[in-house]
Parts: C-alpha cells; structure tokens; sequence
C-alpha cells in the first residue's frame, strides 16, 4: 500500500515537472516567433533561410514556398500560398526597406544594422522607440513601392497598369495613358500583407502589448501614404522633331529616395503616446498638435545607443567612423559619446585625371592618398 502511494506521488511529480517544462518550452517558442519577422525577406537571397528569390522553389511538386519562410506569420502565410508571386516583390520591398533605413540613419548612433537571425534588427525593435517607429514605416512603404513597380512591369497575374482616373488639372490637349505604376493595387496588398501579423495578435485592452499593435499599424500606414502622396503625374512629348505637340502622361513613383527623406523628417518630428483609461493611444504632451495618419509615433523612449547592450540590443558605436571636424550627429563628439577616438592613416585609391579620347573611351590614372580616419573609443 506505502509502495503504491509513493507511485502515484513520483508519477503526480513527474507530471508537474513535465507540465513546467512545456511550460518553459511553450514560452521559449513564443519569444522565438515574436523575434523573427518577414523582413527576413529582404536579406541575402543566397541564405538557405530566405528561399524567396530561388526560382527553383516555383517548380511543380517542390517543396511549398510558404513553408519554407522564416518570419511569416499564420495570415502571411495564407497570403503567401494565394499569392506565391508576390512574394519575390515583398522581399524586394523589404530590403529597399532595410537599405534606406541604413541610408537615413548613416550618421547616426544608431544606424540601422542588421543582426545575422530572421529577426533582422535584433531586440532593438521589440522597443516600441522612434527608431522602430521609423523602421515600420520605411519597411511598409518598401512594400508598396515594390509592389506598385511589378503591376506596372507585368511580373504579377493579378495586376497590371495602374487605373488612376485622370487629374483634373491635367491639360486637355494632354493626353491620360500610358503605363503608371499601379500604386492603388500595391497599397491594398501592402496593407493587407503587412498589417496581418499586428491583427491577429490578441492582447488585453489597456496592456502594454495592445499599445504595441497600435503604434505599429499607425507607423505601417504612415509609410504607405508617404509612398501614395508622392506618387505624381510624369509625361513624354511626342511630335515631329522633338516639338511636343503632343504628351502622354501616367502616375509615376517618386523616388524612393524622397520617400526616406520625407520618412525621415516624420521621425524627427514624432509624437510620443501613452495609453489613456479607455486603452487609446493618446499624446503624452497635449500641448502639441494631435497627430495626423500621416505622422510616426512611439511609446518608449530610446534606449542608449552609446554603448552595447543585450538586453536592448544596442550595438554600441565602439569602432564606428567618425567625423572629426563635423559638430552633426556623425561628429566625434556626439558619435563616440565623450569616449574620444582614436586616429590612424588610410590608403585610398581612386580614378583621377580622367581624359575622353576620340572615340570613344575614357581613360583614367589611378592616384593614392593617404588620409586621416577616426574610430570611436
């Protein structure tokens, strides 16, 4: 009897010790999905973890596309087996995304770097900072940019030239066709890529989580008017020896350039939000204008980007170029946070005294300089 009770007390510890480990495992999980993103998308096509731009995986009876990509959330992934064309475009999207990030943010402390796991900018983003606001809204934008681009080009089943109706200050003599970039298509499909993975995320009203979901779906929207509002009339004469007697126009992408520049002025000028009793996301300064869809938002501050961090993923700005004689963020002073640099000599080698010679090259020598780089302590 004293034997069969101590069974069934090992056999109920056992269970308990089982239900802790999936427990933890259980959890483990969720931070690990939570981590990977479908930016991942948009980083080295050759990664045997991002399959998207392989043409091999669209051949009949191959794997699936859509199980092998890290990232994808259950609503991303239903999109990716509807749309397995579009896919190749998204990444696309993605890492003209990640590129203007790391151009806006060059000089910066933070700089927009990248971390070696589908996460793609590690930790930081799980700080619900300007940086990630901005983040959220240059990658979405990247999105509809791509997208708009491959209608145009013919390279989706589902979309072809954009149907914009014709302005109305557009001349009448001028003609409306041509092949624009289908910008209302890919704004629809961006957003509804997008923005699945925030609304199927259920939390709490009024939790930390649901403030999150907000800041992120309003930063993701902002991205994509920016690209949308942008977006202008382009024309080409035609006419017996180049008089323009007659111009065909269609709506035309801005530079994606102009898009980071206009992203990047957002930031600067970002609102910060709390959660208000009703669980709204409300200005924590009310003094200030309210912000409009078109404007970036955050909740937390940002961390310190001066020195490495862990826990916030801050890579530090040890090692990094700086600039001596500059009083800007990329100066030594502000860059290296009162740590001061060190100095060493560089060799560069560049094109020089370029000559044209009939016809038709250009010849150039190759000159040496030796200049002074400076590198955070």
């Amino acid at each position: 009897m004293q034997r069969g009770a101590l069974g069934t007390a090992g056999s109920a510890m056992a269970s308990k010790y089982l239900i802790v480990a999936l427990a933890i495992f259980s959890s483990f999980t969720q931070v690990v999905i939570e981590a990977s993103s479908w930016w991942s998308l948009g980083m080295n096509p050759m990664n045997p973890m991002n399959p998207v731009q392989m043409p091999e995986v669209y051949i009949i009876g191959a794997q699936p596309l859509c199980s092998q990509l890290a990232g994808l959330s259950q609503g991303q992934k239903k999109l990716c087996q509807l749309y397995q064309d579009h896919m190749q475009f998204i990444g696309e999207g993605a890492k003209t995304g990640i590129k203007e990030c790391q151009y806006q943010f060059r000089h910066r402390r933070w700089n927009c770097s990248t971390v070696d796991n589908n996460s793609v900018f590690g930790r930081v983003m799980q700080i619900g900072s300007r940086e990630t606001a901005f983040t959220y809204a240059v990658s979405a934008a990247g999105v509809v940019n791509a997208m708009s681009r491959a209608c145009r080009e013919g390279e989706l089943s589902s979309c072809g030239c954009s149907r914009a109706a014709r302005p109305k200050d557009l001349p009448r003599d001028w003609l409306w066709g041509g092949c624009g970039d289908n910008i209302e298509y890919g704004y629809r499909f961006a957003k509804e890529f997008v923005d699945a993975r925030e609304r199927e995320r259920l939390y709490q009203r009024g939790s930390y989580e649901s403030a999150r979901i907000m800041m992120n779906l309003h930063n993701n929207e902002a991205g994509r008017r920016t690209v949308y509002n942008l977006a202008d009339v382009a024309c080409k004469c035609h006419g017996v020896s180049g008089s323009c007697s007659l111009k065909t126009c269609w709506l035309q992408l801005a530079d994606f350039r102009k898009v980071g520049d206009a992203l990047k002025e957002k930031y600067d000028s970002a609102a910060a939000m709390k959660l208000n009793t009703r669980g709204k996301l409300v200005q924590v300064n009310s003094r200030f204008n309210a912000p409009t869809i078109h404007d970036l938002i955050y909740i937390d501050p940002s961390p310190d980007y001066c020195v490495r961090n862990e826990s916030t993923g801050s890579l530090g700005t040890q090692g990094r170029l700086c600039n001596k004689t500059s009083e800007g963020m990329d100066g030594c002073e502000l860059m290296c946070c009162g740590r001061g640099y060190d100095q060493f000599k560089t060799v560069q080698r560049e094109r020089c005294h370029c000559k044209f010679h009939w016809c038709c090259y250009v010849k150039c020598k190759l000159c040496t300089e030796v200049v002074d780089q400076f590198v955070c302590k």
